[in-house]
C-alpha cells in the first residue's frame, strides 16, 4: 500500500468515527508505516477468524451469508479484513469505544432525519388469490420491462465512459440499438408477451397419460427458453434466478417430476442472459472468450433437447425418460449458471474473471468432471489475456484495448524525472490494477525502458503461454522472460550507459573526491561567493567552475561537462530541517515560518547540480541528486569554516611579531582557534573517510552482484541514506547542535579578523621600502637606518595602541565567552552522540567521540553528565 493511500485511509477512518483533536492523523500514519508487515492469510486462519466473528455476532447467519456473497464476488483482501475484525472483536476496550461511537452517530443521524409515516388505506373488498397472483405478475412484467434494460444500458455506458477516459484515442465499438431493442434475439424467455387466451380445457381435468404428454411437450419448450401452455416463466428482477409457475390443477406426482426438471430451464435462462449481456464490446475480451466457450457447450445442450424432441415426436419419450436423460446435463448447466452468476455479481472483467475461474477450478479438485469443465472454460477465457501477457513479458509492450490487463500504463514523461522530486516514473509508470491470484507477483517493466531508448528487444526464449493447473509450467516461462529483461536492462545501463562511471563522476564532485579541484575552485570563487546571492552572476561562476575543472585532475573525467552550478533558496540547515519535518507536527510551522531577514550569501546558497539523461535518470533521479546536494553542501560548508580558521591562523602569525603587554587573552584565543580547527578537521575526516568511503565501496561491491535494476536502485538509495544518517543529517537534534557549533566558529573567525585588521598598518609598513631611488640609485646606509628606526617606533606604537584598544573593548571577556559557548556545545554534541550510539545502536557515530576526545579531555565531564541524566530519569 502506498504512502498516499495510507494517508487517505487514515483520514477517512477518522472522519467516519468523527474523531476530532487528539494527536492527529500524522501520528497514526507514522505508526502504521513503521509497524506494517505483510500478513499472509491461510485458509485455516481465515476460517477460524470467520467462526470467531460469527460467535460474537448477534446475527451470525447474516454475517456468514454476507461473507459468502463477498467471496462469490471475488473481493480482494476479504480474508485479511475478516482476520482484522476478529482481532478487534477480542479487544474489549476497542469494542466499547466502537459501540459508544455507533450510539453517538445514530443519535446524530436520528436528529437530522425527519420521520415520515405512510398509512395504508382500508379496503372494503377482499382480493382472491387468483386476482392477487395476476396483479403480481402484471407488476413484475412492468418492472422487468422498464428497469432491467435501463440498468444494463447504464452499466454499459459507465464501462464505455471509463474506457474512453483511459484510452481517448481508441474508443470502444458499440452494437446498434436494435440488438438491445429486440428481446426475441437473445434466446431467453419473453416475459412481457401475453397469452392468446385461456386454455380451452384445464390440464387437471385431463387423464394422467394426456397430462404427462402435455407436460413433456411444455418442458421441451421451456428447456430452450420458450413458455409452455401450462408452465410459464416469471419475470426476473435484477440478477435473480428464473422461477416458473406450473398450473396448480396438475397431478401431484407429475408436478413433482416437473419441478425436478425445471432447474435446468432456470440454469439455461441464466446462461443465455449472461452470454447475451457479456458479448457486448464493453465487457472485454476475457468475458467474450468465456461466453464463446459457454455457447459451444450450449450447442451441445440444444442438440440434446433436439434429440429428446425427436423421441417425443416418435412417441417414445415419457416424463420419467426425460428426467433420466436430462440428469447428466443438469450438473454441467448448474456449474455454468453458477459461474455466470458469480461473474455477474462481482462485475468481473479481465483478470478478475480469470481469478474467479481459477479459484473455481481448484475448488472442484474432488470432482474430476466439474474440474475438467472449469478447466476448459478457464483455458478458453485466458487465451486473449495471455496474448497480452506474452507481448508484455517478451517485448515490453502493453496492447490492452479493453483495459483488462493486470498492469496499467500511465502517460508520464521520462524527461521530467530530473525535475520531479517524487520519482513517479519508475513507481507509477506501470502499476498493478487487476491482480490475478496466480500471476500477481510478476511485473516486468525492464524491456519497456530499453525499447524507449530506441532499441528493439525480443526475448530469445519466447514461447506461447498457456493456462494449466500446474502453475510451474507458465511460471517458469514468465521467470525466464523476467530474468532476461532484467539482464538486458542491467547490461544496457552498466555497459553501454556506464552507470558506475557516472556514479564515480558524481562522487568526485558531490562527495569532494577530487581535493585539488576544490582547492582551485574555492580559491577562484572565494570573493564571488562572499557576495549576497542576489548579486552573484551565475555565468561568472560557471566560467570559474570550467577553469577549475581544466586546471585540476578533474580534467580527465569524461563527464565533467555535466556538472553545473545551482544557487539554492535556503541554506543547508534550513533545507535539511524542512525535509526532516515532512509529515510531522512541526511541518506546517516550519513551512509557514517567516523567512529570515538576513540575506543568504553565495557560500550558504551554493551547490552543484548534475545533468543526467534518460535512462540513467531512473537511478540518478532528482530525489537522489537532492540527497547528494545535501551531503555536498554540508561538507562544503565545513570546508569553508576550515578555510576561515586557517586564515585566522595565518593572520595570527603577524600578531605574534608584536610584544603585547597582555598576551594571556591572546594565547587563549590561539588555543580556542586550534580546538575549533581540530573539531572541524576531525568531523570532515570522519564523514569522508569513515562514512562515505567505506559505504561507497560496499555499494560498488553490491552493484557488481545486482541482478536487476530494482536491486541497483535499492543499493544506491541505501548508500545515500546511510551517508545522510551517519553524517548526522537525519537527526534534527544533532543537526541543530552542529549548526550552532559552526556558527560559533564563524563568529569567532570574524571577531579575530576584525582584530587582525588593525595590524594591516604594520604589514603595509613592512612592504614599504625606500627604493625610491630608481632614478637616483639605491638608498644610502643612513636612509636604511632611519627607515628601520621608523618601523621599530611604529611597531611599538601599534602594540601599545592595540593593547589599549583591547583593554577598553574587553576582548579577553569576548574570547572567554566564545570558549565557554564552544565547549558547552561540543560537550552537548558528544553527550548526545553517546546517547544515540548506545540507545539507537548507531555505532559508527561513536567514532566521532573517539576522534574528538582522543586524550580523554572531555571524558570526566561526559561521565558526570551521564550520571546526572540517569539521576533525573530515576527521579
Amino acid at each position: 500500500m502506498s504512502e498516499f493511500r495510507i494517508h487517505h485511509d487514515v483520514n477517512e477512518l477518522l472522519s467516519l468515527l468523527h474523531v476530532r483533536g487528539g494527536d492527529g492523523a500524522e501520528v497514526f500514519i507514522d505508526l502504521l508505516q513503521k509497524n506494517r508487515t505483510p500478513y499472509i492469510t491461510t485458509t485455516v486462519s481465515a476460517h477460524s477468524a470467520k467462526v470467531k466473528i460469527a460467535e460474537y455476532s448477534k446475527t451470525p447467519e447474516d454475517f456468514l451469508r454476507k461473507y459468502d456473497e463477498l467471496k462469490s464476488k471475488n473481493v480482494r483482501n476479504l480474508d485479511p479484513l475478516v482476520y482484522l475484525l476478529s482481532k478487534l472483536s477480542e479487544d474489549k476496550e476497542i469494542l466499547q469505544c466502537l459501540q459508544q461511537n455507533a450510539k453517538e452517530r445514530s443519535e446524530v443521524s436520528a436528529n437530522a432525519t425527519t420521520s415520515t409515516t405512510f398509512a395504508i388505506p382500508p379496503t372494503s373488498t377482499k382480493m382472491s388469490m387468483q386476482e392477487l397472483e395476476e396483479l403480481r405478475k402484471k407488476l413484475g412484467n412492468v418492472t422487468a420491462s422498464s428497469n432491467v434494460p435501463q440498468s444494463a444500458e447504464i452499466t454499459r455506458k459507465m464501462l464505455r465512459d471509463r474506457h474512453n477516459k483511459k484510452n481517448p484515442t481508441q474508443p470502444n465499438p458499440v452494437f446498434p440499438n436494435w440488438v438491445y431493442d429486440r428481446p426475441a434475439l437473445n434466446g431467453d424467455f419473453i416475459t412481457g408477451a401475453t397469452a392468446a387466451g385461456d386454455p380451452a380445457v384445464a390440464i387437471g381435468t385431463m387423464p394422467l397419460p394426456a397430462q404427462e404428454q402435455a407436460l413433456v411437450d411444455d418442458l421441451l419448450f421451456v428447456l430452450v427458453g420458450v413458455d409452455g401452455r401450462d408452465i410459464t416463466a416469471q419475470p426476473v428482477l435484477g440478477r435473480q434466478n428464473r422461477s416458473f409457475i406450473v398450473d396448480p390443477t396438475l397431478d401431484m406426482s407429475i408436478k413433482e417430476l416437473v419441478n425436478r426438471v425445471l432447474p435446468v430451464a432456470s440454469y439455461y435462462s441464466t446462461i443465455a442472459r449472461f452470454t447475451e449481456e457479456k458479448s457486448s464490446f464493453e465487457y472485454g475480451q476475457v468475458n467474450h472468450a468465456l461466453t464463446a466457450a459457454m455457447r459451444t457447450l450450449m450447442k451441445e445442450y440444444l442438440i440434446l433437447v433436439t434429440q429428446l424432441e425427436h423421441l417425443h415426436r416418435q412417441g417414445m419419450l415419457s416424463l420419467q425418460k426425460l428426467w433420466f436423460y436430462i440428469q447428466p446435463t443438469m450438473r454441467t448447466m448448474e456449474i455454468l449458471a453458477f459461474i455466470a452468476s458469480s461473474v455477474d455479481k462481482g462485475d468481473c472483467m479481465g483478470g478478475s474473471t480469470l481469478s474467479l475461474l481459477h479459484d473455481r477450478t481448484f475448488n472442484y479438485t474432488g470432482d474430476s468432471q466439474a474440474q475438467e469443465l472449469c478447466l476448459y472454460l478457464t483455458k478458453a477465457a485466458s487465451v486473449p489475456y495471455f496474448e497480452i501477457l506474452e507481448k508484455w513479458i517478451y517485448r515490453g509492450i502493453i496492447k490492452d484495448p479493453y483495459s483488462e490487463f493486470m498492469v496499467e500504463e500511465h502517460e508520464l514523461q521520462k524527461e521530467k524525472i530530473q525535475e520531479d522530486y517524487n520519482d513517479k516514473y519508475w513507481d507509477q509508470r506501470y502499476t498493478i490494477v487487476h491482480a490475478i491470484h496466480f500471476l500477481d507477483h510478476f511485473l516486468s517493466k525492464y524491456l519497456n525502458v530499453v525499447r524507449e531508448c530506441g532499441r528493439d528487444v525480443t526475448c530469445p526464449d519466447a514461447k506461447e503461454v498457456l493456462y494449466t493447473l500446474k502453475e510451474r509450467a507458465y511460471v517458469e516461462q514468465i521467470e525466464k522472460s523476467y530474468y532476461y529483461a532484467s539482464k538486458v536492462l542491467l547490461d544496457f545501463l552498466m555497459e553501454e550507459k556506464e552507470l558506475v562511471a557516472r556514479l564515480r563522476s558524481i562522487k568526485h564532485y558531490f562527495l569532494m573526491d577530487k581535493g585539488d579541484f576544490f582547492v582551485h575552485f574555492m580559491d577562484l570563487t572565494e570573493e564571488e561567493l562572499k557576495k549576497p546571492v542576489d548579486d552573484i552572476v551565475p555565468p561568472r561562476l560557471e566560467a570559474l567552475l570550467e577553469l577549475a575543472l581544466r586546471m585540476s585532475t578533474a580534467n580527465t573525467d569524461p563527464f565533467k561537462d555535466d556538472l553545473k552550478i545551482d544557487l539554492m533558496p535556503h541554506d543547508v540547515i534550513t533545507q535539511l530541517l524542512r525535509v526532516l519535518a515532512i509529515e510531522t507536527k512541526q511541518e506546517k510551522a516550519i513551512i509557514n515560518a517567516d523567512p529570515t531577514e538576513v540575506a543568504l550569501s553565495g557560500l550558504e546558497a551554493f551547490s552543484f547540480d548534475y545533468i543526467v539523461k534518460w535512462p540513467l535518470s531512473l537511478i540518478i533521479n532528482r530525489k537522489a541528486l537532492t540527497r547528494y546536494q545535501m551531503l555536498f553542501r554540508h561538507i562544503f560548508y565545513c570546508k569553508h569554516v576550515e578555510r576561515l580558521l586557517c586564515n585566522v591562523w595565518i593572520s595570527n602569525k603577524t600578531a605574534k611579531q608584536h610584544a603585547l603587554h597582555r598576551a594571556k587573552w591572546f594565547a587563549t584565543a590561539f588555543a580556542l582557534r586550534q580546538r575549533m580547527l581540530n573539531f572541524v578537521q576531525n568531523i570532515q575526516y570522519y564523514m569522508m573517510f569513515e562514512v562515505m568511503e567505506p559505504t561507497w565501496h560496499i555499494m560498488e561491491k553490491n552493484l557488481k552482484s545486482a541482478s536487476n535494476i530494482d536491486d541497483v536502485l535499492c543499493h544506491h538509495i541505501s548508500f545515500l541514506d546511510n551517508c545522510l544518517k551517519d553524517c548526522m543529517l537525519t537527526n534534527p537534534e544533532l543537526l541543530k547542535i552542529f549548526s550552532k557549533l559552526m556558527s560559533v566558529c564563524v563568529m569567532f573567525t570574524n571577531c579575530m579578523q576584525r582584530f587582525t585588521r588593525s595590524m594591516k598598518l604594520d604589514r603595509e609598513l613592512n612592504r614599504l621600502s625606500l627604493e625610491h631611488g630608481t632614478m637616483e640609485g639605491p638608498p644610502t646606509q643612513s636612509e636604511r637606518t632611519e627607515e628601520q628606526e621608523k618601523k621599530r617606533l611604529t611597531s611599538k606604537f601599534l602594540a601599545e595602541h592595540v593593547d589599549t584598544l583591547q583593554s577598553y573593548s574587553c576582548f579577553e571577556a569576548t574570547v572567554s565567552k566564545f570558549d565557554s559557548n564552544f565547549s558547552t556545545l561540543l560537550l552537548d554534541l558528544l553527550d548526545k552522540l553517546s546517547v544515540y550510539s548506545t540507545n539507537d545502536c548507531e555505532h559508527s557515530m561513536i567514532n566521532i567521540i573517539y576522534r574528538l576526545d582522543f586524550n580523554g579531555f572531555y571524558t570526566e565531564r561526559l561521565e558526570r553528565m551521564a550520571i546526572e541524566r540517569s539521576q533525573k530519569a530515576a527521579a
